[in-house]
């Protein structure tokens, strides 16, 4: 089993495990540490229900909008409203680089734990090789490591911190990274438009702060093989604290579940597809008409699994509120107060994903005793 000392560990409060050396050790249980209370257990099984109660899980799909549709803003605003998560089809990336992408990150998780460990994150920027988000002594772990990095605004890049193995990552990352980027642009006018109230279609993309300066990051995710995939998560329930993000899944094995009222829905991936989802930031920014949602990953005994989201997210010194144009007091106050997003995710950098607290906790206040208003939602 490989572990950073505290000293190597730069920040972290513990020597870091990871969990791909857990993985390969032969162990037939999982330590404590990524024990899972009851109450927050997958329930795996080979059958799917469709009567789910609290906590049950179905086996379904979220919507489907094809990009290259008339009608694709009006299907990505009734997806976002509906379900916070859609999959994108005819979205424009070439199915060959979506595989050359996917496979090059395999392959870094395959090499030596030394090449590795070159790379090894810390709590200040995540950027690297790591194995926990969150910096409490003792917390809960996810079972998975992963790999984060800053593609935009240029001046957050560090070609130190972008892997020089396998030869071609740096060169299909950032390639891929540019095409998905230019996705989101399109999805943001989409988003815009869909809304119906008059925005100009590029309304949503000037509150994150332009094209040129919302930031763009990678998190790359290798859930290994679990020998105990009831007892433990791949990442916990949250939502995203950014503004999109845009989800590349394996092509081989199931493992994201959305929070759908009192169900977890395993989605079921189209092939070539990318998973969207609304983050934080949107759920602000449209004052709550489109909202982020609980999202988890289970993990699987006998196959990995890799995915890789990217993450559009606004200028981080901009302070984010809801627009102008979709607040009417007193019908419709606004329901959040302004904060800038360096601040907003150092929630979960210190926390790590704790579902919907974070955006919850931004909820503006409602009014006094003395006003005779009522705060309609109090998230």
């Amino acid at each position: 089993m490989s572990e950073t000392s505290p000293a190597a560990a730069g920040g972290w409060p513990e020597p870091v495990v990871r969990v791909q050396a857990l993985s390969e050790s032969g162990a037939t249980t999982i330590p404590a540490r990524y024990v899972r209370p009851e109450t927050e257990r997958p329930l795996i099984s080979s059958e799917s229900s469709t009567d789910a109660g609290d906590d049950d899980e179905i086996t379904n799909n979220i919507p489907v909008v094809d990009m290259s549709s008339a009608a694709a803003a009006t299907a990505v605003a009734e997806a976002c409203r509906e379900w916070g998560f859609f999959q994108a089809v005819n979205h424009g990336v070439s199915p060959e680089l979506l595989r050359r992408a996917r496979g090059v990150w395999r392959e870094f998780f395959h090499q030596p734990m030394e090449v590795k460990q070159m790379y090894a994150n810390a709590p200040a920027t995540y950027e690297g090789y790591g194995s926990r988000l969150g910096v409490h002594k003792g917390a809960l772990l996810d079972w998975g490591d992963y790999y984060f990095l800053h593609v935009r605004p240029p001046h957050l890049l560090s070609p130190d911190k972008w892997p020089h193995l396998p030869p071609h990552l740096r060169e299909a990352t950032m390639r891929y990274s540019e095409e998905v980027r230019r996705l989101c642009e399109r999805l943001m006018t989409a988003m815009a438009v869909g809304l119906g109230v008059g925005l100009g279609e590029g309304r949503l993309q000037e509150a994150f702060g332009g094209a040129e300066g919302a930031g763009v990051c990678l998190r790359v995710n290798y859930y290994p093989r679990c020998p105990q995939p009831e007892l433990t998560l791949g990442l916990s329930s949250h939502s995203d604290p950014g503004g999109l993000t845009v989800l590349l899944v394996d092509d081989r094995v199931k493992g994201l579940q959305v929070r759908r009222g009192g169900a977890w829905v395993t989605v079921d991936p189209i092939p070539d597809a990318f998973i969207v989802n609304v983050g934080d930031q949107i759920q602000v920014v449209t004052n709550a008409a489109y909202r982020s949602v609980e999202h988890r990953v289970v993990v699987n005994a006998a196959e990995e699994r890799l995915s890789m989201a990217l993450f559009y997210n606004p200028k981080s010194d901009l302070p984010v509120a809801p627009l102008p144009e979709l607040v009417s007091p007193p019908e419709r106050p606004p329901l959040y107060t302004a904060m800038t997003f360096d601040d907003y995710r150092l929630y979960i950098r210190r926390n790590g994903p704790r579902g919907k607290t974070q955006v919850d906790h931004l909820a503006a206040k409602p009014p006094s005793a003395d006003d005779d208003a009522h705060h309609p939602c109090r998230q």
